[in-house]
């Protein structure tokens, strides 16, 4: 068994690294990458452009090159396709299971696609991917490899374990064997254990486990990833609507959903619209990230003529501005911590079905506690700092007043936006911030005009 080599980026690597591709010292190459890792070398070819890498992929092993490819992020794996020919494309295809190579054939042209599949050298595998094709990407469908183990009911456990051998150079990882009926209908799952210690003739049927947790087609791929973290499954299997099973989901194909959700999350939380990396064109990164931009500017402007409109009180009471900051700052903070936790709860599909009424509750609790802790923090440090006990008295009402309110909109807000099917974690960024900003200022000056 080979050993896998523990891979280091440095600079000094990188720069003789390069220097081996310019010389196309192919011996420095292989020796440089014996053992690494195929995630390690595509981290490697990320400092390389397109034609580097593919001389490099060009000296390796085709099994390793095809893992190579597949890690790529989907826009660089685009751009870097166009450097092979389909023939090329067609020995990795070969190499890779059926939902991988599903993933790699969908950034292709569909003539160039039909030419790739033209030389996949199994009719089996052409079939799977032909078939995985029609589902859509982001369902359980579009996850699925066909590639898996299944065992008639009525199989002994010698037939069962003939079948594993055979499928041996098809099924990468084996997590277990899943037990069919003569119509292909999924009834249950068998543990390799089981197998190993059981007699040569005992019947599947007597040994397999009837409680197996599947999902259909069409599911979604983050209710999968939802499913399979609930029931901490590493591989779950996928079935059609009359529960034939037509492939599983592994692990790793969840991960990586996982991954995507939460980069997803992420940018809309800090106002970017689009799913962009800090290598792609200027043009794309103005365009994901100014549409929120605007929507803080427009907010800003808003706030500005809500301030306007209480000018009178502003030249009546000078110090009334000093305390505008603090009054926006605080809002959007709670805004966005409360609608952060709602965000990862939603999360869940079935947090907020009970007892919603009681978890608005507690927030509100949670809320009035907070409001009350700060707006005593502000009053005494007002009144330490020599200012005017009226100012300090309006100014902690208000603010106490905008952390319970703003609390209940960060709160309910992205509720709204789930139920609507919208993405929620819209409301955990500028959305949440501009909005409370405009909220705080509009209670600011209400309890401004109430108490002074």
């Amino acid at each position: 068994m080979e050993e896998t080599v523990h891979f280091e980026l440095s600079i000094e690597f990188l720069e003789k690294f390069r220097e081996g591709i310019e010389s196309r010292n192919r011996d420095f190459i292989l020796s440089s990458l014996e053992n690494v890792p195929a995630a390690d070398i595509t981290l490697l070819l990320h400092n390389f452009n397109e034609d580097e890498s593919k001389y490099v992929i060009d000296q390796l092993d085709t099994e390793i090159g095809a893992k190579i490819i597949i890690d790529l992020d989907e826009d660089v794996r685009e751009r870097f396709l166009r450097n092979f020919s389909p023939s090329e494309i067609a020995t990795f295809v070969n190499k890779l299971d059926s939902d991988d190579a599903v993933d790699l054939l969908s950034e292709l042209q569909i003539k160039e696609r039909e030419e790739v599949l033209a030389g996949v050298d199994s009719p089996e595998k052409e079939a799977h991917i032909l078939d995985l094709l029609r589902y859509d990407e982001d369902s359980a469908g579009g996850l699925m490899a066909k590639e898996l183990i299944k065992a008639n009911l009525n199989w002994s456990v010698v037939q069962c374990i003939e079948e594993i051998r055979r499928q041996r150079e098809n099924v990468s990882k084996i997590h277990a064997v899943y037990v069919v009926d003569d119509n292909g209908i999924l009834l249950g799952r068998v543990s390799l254990k089981k197998i190993i210690l059981s007699e040569d003739k005992v019947k599947i049927a007597d040994i397999y486990d009837e409680n197996v947790v599947s999902v259909e087609t069409f599911v979604d791929e983050e209710e999968v990833a939802n499913m399979m973290q609930r029931y901490d499954l590493e591989a779950i299997p996928v079935v059609n609507v009359q529960g034939k099973l037509l492939g599983r989901i592994t692990i790793d194909d969840i991960v990586d959903v996982i991954t995507e959700t939460a980069e997803e999350e992420r940018q809309l939380m800090t106002g970017i619209s689009a799913d962009v990396e800090e290598n792609d064109s200027i043009w794309l990164l103005t365009k994901a990230r100014l549409p929120w931009l605007i929507i803080g500017i427009v907010g800003g402007l808003v706030s500005a003529e809500f301030i306007k409109f209480f000018e009178e009180d502003l030249t009546r009471i000078v110090a009334i501005a000093f305390f505008i900051p603090l009054i926006q700052a605080t809002g959007g903070n709670v805004g966005i911590q409360s609608s952060s936790i709602v965000v990862q709860s939603l999360a869940n599909p079935t947090i907020f079905e009970h007892g919603i009424t009681k978890r608005l509750f507690k927030v509100l609790i949670v809320s009035l506690l907070n409001g009350m802790v700060l707006a005593l923090l502000v009053f005494c440090s007002n009144f330490l700092f020599g200012g005017s006990i009226n100012l300090s008295f309006v100014v902690s009402i208000a603010l106490f007043s905008v952390v319970v309110i703003s609390s209940l909109v960060g709160t309910i807000t992205p509720l709204v936006l789930d139920r609507f099917e919208i993405n929620p974690a819209l409301a955990s960024g500028p959305f949440i911030t501009t909005t409370n900003d405009i909220i705080g200022l509009a209670i600011y000056f209400f309890v401004i005009d109430l108490l002074i």
